[in-house]
């Protein structure tokens, strides 16, 4: 049965929040003051779908991509530019008001650069029997079929056809594909997921079609199809070649931006941890001013940094050491010798890692965070055990989306 809703504002999902009955509820696509006509959603009693907006909000505008409110990749496209960042930022301001973290919240850095330089897109077999290739619908599994997408970086050109010549090339096993995708500096490297073990035939035909895309590389579960030519990316000074299905920051303006506050943080010291530190986007640069340990439980990812860092010139020395830091954590007494501490864990955040940082003697840890939420648990660690949070500067280079990063230091308090 379809209702009317006044929408109050935007809620930290993205999705609009009004009232109902005494009772909160959630309309994706919705802005803060519009009125709208909406319907359940089966299993969801808090969350409604959007049919008609009766009184559009006057910060509203035209989306630019032909896929959103299909596709679940962006949440937000119809928000005017200003509302939008303010919003972002006071995601990070309410979630650390709410811990009880004060703090000052610096102005939000836009990341986006040039767009996204790395995806994963999907291939499955819908309910009527047809592969599709492309991102997962809003709120579902299932696959809407993508023909381009206007927030990827121009590195990633031609990037989608490749996915669906794979996935076609793949269908006979009749597996779900996830395919993920980097825009290297020297050409496209893929890694596929899920199709199961490769015959002599199938290798020859993703080979062939490694070539006709013209991909820097091409492996499955990481173990290589087809390499034309190592992909690398530049990281600061040093050139490193990329392991298969690597992380790196979805764009390159995200990494510089987040590197930078890293390094104005550390400017002052002179022996470096780089915790969590993945291939080394601050290690590598940090280097520059400073001797960096840095310690990561993938081991693939420290083997490229110790690879990158010794072929670079003008660096400090680079001691990079695989460590799972979730379950054998930097002991205080191993800190010691350090005078500023980088962390920047996955979603789930460094609690284990945290606690010690907390039980530390270090002058200066520097905290950067894709979750806010997390961020503020470890935070409130860190402030418990005597540290002062100075500032926090959040980064979007999620554009359009909830997602919010953000870097923030902490200062051991006299």
């Amino acid at each position: 049965m379809a209702e009317r809703v006044v929408i109050d504002h935007v809620g930290h999902r993205g999705d609009g929040a009004g009232f109902a009955g005494g009772e909160s509820l959630f309309v994706p696509y919705t802005l803060g003051g519009e009125i709208v006509e909406v319907e359940p959603v089966a299993g969801h009693p808090d969350r409604k779908h959007l049919l008609r907006i009766e009184r559009a909000s006057t910060e509203r505008i035209t989306p630019f991509c032909r896929y959103f409110g299909a596709c679940g990749g962006c949440a937000i496209q119809h928000w005017q530019p200003e509302a939008y960042r303010a919003w972002k930022r006071q995601i990070v301001t309410d979630t650390l008001a709410h811990a009880g973290i004060e703090c000052e919240v610096d102005a939000l850095i836009d990341a986006h650069g040039a767009g996204r330089r790395r995806i994963t897109v999907h291939a499955r077999r819908g309910d009527d029997g047809e592969l599709r290739t492309g991102f997962a619908a809003a709120n579902s599994h299932a696959i809407v079929a993508i023909d381009d997408c206007p927030i990827l970086d121009p590195a990633l050109r031609g990037a989608l056809d490749a996915a669906r010549a794979l996935a076609e090339a793949l269908k006979p096993a009749g597996k779900p594909l996830d395919i993920q995708i980097t825009a290297a500096d020297n050409g496209l490297d893929i890694d596929v997921r899920g199709s199961g073990p490769l015959t002599s035939a199938d290798i020859a035909v993703l080979s062939d079609l490694a070539q006709r895309h013209g991909l820097a590389r091409l492996t499955r579960h990481g173990e290589l199809v087809l390499m034309r030519t190592p992909p690398t990316v530049a990281i600061g000074t040093a050139r490193l070649n990329l392991p298969p299905g690597s992380f790196l920051q979805a764009t390159r303006a995200g990494e510089e931006a987040l590197a930078a506050l890293v390094i104005q943080h550390c400017k002052r010291a002179k022996h470096i941890a780089d915790l969590f530190c993945g291939v080394g986007p601050f290690a590598l640069r940090l280097a520059a001013i400073a001797r960096v340990s840095a310690f990561d439980s993938d081991a693939g990812a420290v083997t490229a940094l110790q690879k990158a860092a010794a072929s670079a010139s003008g660096l400090k020395p680079i001691k990079a050491e695989t460590r799972d830091l979730f379950r054998r954590p930097l002991m205080p007494q191993e800190l010691r010798d350090y005078d500023a501490v980088v962390f920047d864990p996955p979603r789930q955040g460094a609690q284990a890692q945290v606690r010690q940082l907390a039980a530390s003697k270090i002058s200066s840890i520097i905290a950067v965070s894709c979750n806010v939420a997390t961020f503020v648990r470890d935070a409130r660690s860190l402030i418990d055990g005597g540290y002062k949070i100075e500032n926090v500067t959040p980064v979007d280079q999620f554009r359009h989306t909830p997602h919010v990063e953000l870097v923030a230091r902490f200062t051991l308090k006299r």
